[in-house]
């Protein structure tokens, strides 16, 4: 018997001896991170003065960060994956790198068109391609769909970044479910054909070349505009003055829509903390976070955000095509913009 209580004692002791830091782990979160927004700072740090968690971030580029979980393999040390755009979060899932997670809270709140039908990722914020336009040379009603960018009547006048970039070939995966790929491609052939330039920069390099006469018309996320909107930088002031946005097939399948996304990464070492920082994002303080911190939306329909910016643009019918369609839809994407000649 006393034997047996040594036996018994020592695989106590053991047993909490482990224990102890499997406890201890759910105290911090290892996050890699595409965003790079100061007001995400916040967020960031209200996760863990609600839940005692520490998040250790890590900052890149998508390509930078699906290069580096590809290199550490099982080893990683990461938990959660947040990157921008539906062709990203596709890569990784493509890769293996997501886990699924079932929960009521994230499925309650996050529509079904903007996450994983499997678990594997959520959208917790949205954003909208539209179009751009000079208020002194084009009428928006000349450009009410993204087809129009393709019109003869717009030749020479069209300015957009890469079509290789993940927010035009999302937009091009859209176009592929809405016309087919063959009406699809002539789209985009009839948008290289309006090109003023060869595309260069990014989106708010398309506005502000609207406004100095660069071009006419250009294709920017909301997000950006948004931010000049609410400059207090005379300069950026002047470029809203001259470059209006149009929110485009009203009369069709709405805008198109993308999202930023998170998604538990398939070997994380702290899966529940994982967990409740993906149900955070979900929370109504989170979603006002990503509001008024980056102009984007909330995912969650029930919450309601105050920002000048959003409100200045107004209301718009956007695309309910599923983000999982867009990502399926994005090799061909890709090859479809090589083929038409959208460097």
């Amino acid at each position: 018997m006393t034997l047996l209580r040594s036996m018994l004692g020592a695989a106590l002791a053991a047993a909490l001896a482990t224990a102890a830091p499997a406890f201890a782990q759910d105290t911090v979160l290892n996050l890699y991170s595409a965003r790079h927004y100061q007001t995400d700072e916040a967020l960031y740090a209200n996760f863990t003065k609600a839940t005692g968690i520490r998040i250790n971030r890590i900052e890149a580029g998508d390509e930078q960060l699906l290069e580096r979980l590809r290199s550490e393999g099982a080893n990683s040390p990461a938990d959660v994956l947040l990157i921008v755009d539906a062709s990203r979060l596709y890569n990784a899932q493509q890769l293996g790198m997501f886990q699924p997670v079932k929960s009521a809270l994230l499925e309650s709140r996050i529509p079904a068109t903007l996450r994983d039908p499997g678990g594997e990722w959520f959208g917790f914020s949205s954003r909208a391609r539209v179009i751009v336009y000079s208020k002194a040379r084009v009428k928006a009603a000349d450009v009410p769909s993204y087809e129009s960018l393709a019109a003869a009547a717009n030749k020479g006048r069209v300015c957009v970044r890469s079509g290789s970039h993940p927010y035009n070939l999302s937009l091009v995966a859209a176009m592929i479910e809405h016309l087919g790929e063959p009406k699809a491609e002539a789209w985009a052939r009839g948008v290289v054909a309006n090109f003023a330039r060869a595309p260069k920069g990014g989106d708010t390099d398309q506005i502000k070349a609207v406004a100095a006469g660069e071009c006419d018309v250009a294709l920017s996320n909301t997000y950006y505009y948004a931010r000049l909107l609410r400059s207090t930088r005379a300069e950026d002031q002047e470029v809203v003055a001259k470059a209006g946005i149009v929110w485009p097939d009203q009369a069709g399948f709405g805008a198109h829509v993308n999202i930023s996304g998170a998604g538990v990464l398939k070997h994380a070492p702290h899966r529940e903390a994982a967990i409740r920082f993906l149900e955070y994002l979900a929370s109504d303080e989170a979603q006002r976070y990503f509001a008024d911190g980056n102009n984007e939306w909330p995912v969650v329909k029930s919450v309601v955000v105050k920002n000048p910016a959003l409100e200045a643009m107004g209301t718009f019918k956007a695309d309910t095509l599923p983000i999982a369609t867009l990502g399926r839809n994005t090799p061909a994407a890709q090859k479809l913009v090589d083929r038409a000649g959208w460097r």
